[in-house]
């Protein structure tokens, strides 16, 4: 009888990939008197940049001139383009304006966002305990609304957007690698005009702000585009309820720069709302394990029972 196991690169990698993109934040921080969308545009260039040159020493270009000759898979790359752009946008403007940790809200729901969006496209139908952590978390929201006295649109901006990138991503089933590469050739052209803008207008960051506002500009390609890798790859390693719980490290560091590092508010009312939320994700969490686990040990028992 064959066991699950967890593999310690697959969890290593994982942990690496949710780590930097929790740690993002403070990234981006220093790049606060840079316009959001002129950000947005250098994250662009330079993911592009990055990404060909990566797919060209692993001799892989050709998938991405493939997927190019496919308008359908062509059209349904544009429709993602534009869901991660609009989610880097709001996120970058988020960061770069003290709402780090309402941001952080937003990648705490997408899991219940992506159930909810399993309901209403696919019409899957959730368990008790799927609909128990949904209602939790519907409570968790509107409590903080109140408490805030708006509605958190942020979070809600970057739950939405998110999840309708991955599931966008999972109908037209194309590669990480290539399927980036292809979305930030897409995005090449804008990005690039509006950043010639910059430059004729005499109003670019990279070379107007500096060589640290510059490095940082050009790095923000390299850390788009690693976490991307190595999440890729531990995805391949690890059950996706291990996936699944991990995501959580994100979002929490991101809570934890958003509050420690930058002083944002977080009072006994927005801990309330979170603690629901957290009691949520944990039910959440905890039904995803437990039903990947009952899949292995029913197929171990099938794999036993047909052995002689």
């Amino acid at each position: 009888m064959t066991s699950v196991r967890l593999s310690p690169r697959g969890l290593a990698l994982g942990a690496a990939a949710f780590t930097i993109w929790g740690l993002f934040p403070a990234y981006l921080h220093p790049l606060s008197g840079v316009p959001a969308i002129e950000i947005i545009a250098h994250r662009i260039v330079w993911s592009c940049v990055f990404l060909l040159v990566v797919l060209i020493v692993r001799a892989e270009l050709w998938r991405v001139t493939a997927t190019l000759g496919r308008p359908r898979l062509l059209a349904g790359l544009a429709a993602s383009a534009l869901l991660i752009s609009c989610n880097w946008l709001v996120y970058v403007w988020s960061v770069t304006h003290q709402h780090i940790v309402e941001s952080s809200l937003g990648y705490y729901i997408n899991p219940l966002v992506n159930v909810l969006l399993g309901v209403l496209v696919l019409r899957e139908r959730p368990n008790v305990v799927q609909w128990t952590a949904i209602a939790l978390a519907a409570a968790a929201v509107l409590y903080l609304a109140v408490a805030a006295g708006r509605p958190p649109w942020i979070a809600f901006a970057l739950a939405l957007s998110f999840s309708l990138y991955g599931f966008v991503r999972k109908v037209i089933s194309v590669d990480a690698l290539p399927g980036l590469a292809t979305e930030t050739l897409l995005l090449l052209p804008p990005a690039l005009g509006y950043l010639l803008w910059c430059q004729l207008a005499g109003v670019a960051a990279l070379t107007h702000d500096g060589p640290a506002i510059a490095a940082l500009l050009v790095g923000s390609g390299i850390m788009t585009a690693v976490p991307l890798f190595l999440f890729a790859y531990a995805a391949r390693l690890l059950p996706y309820s291990t996936v699944g719980v991990l995501q959580y490290i994100g979002p929490s560091l991101q809570l934890a720069v958003g509050v420690l590092f930058y002083h944002e508010a977080f009072g006994p009312a927005r801990g309330r709302g979170f603690a629901l939320l957290w009691a949520a994700l944990v039910i959440y969490a905890a039904d995803g394990v437990w039903r990947a686990r009952r899949v292995a040990r029913t197929g171990a028992r099938g794999l036993a029972a047909t052995e002689p």
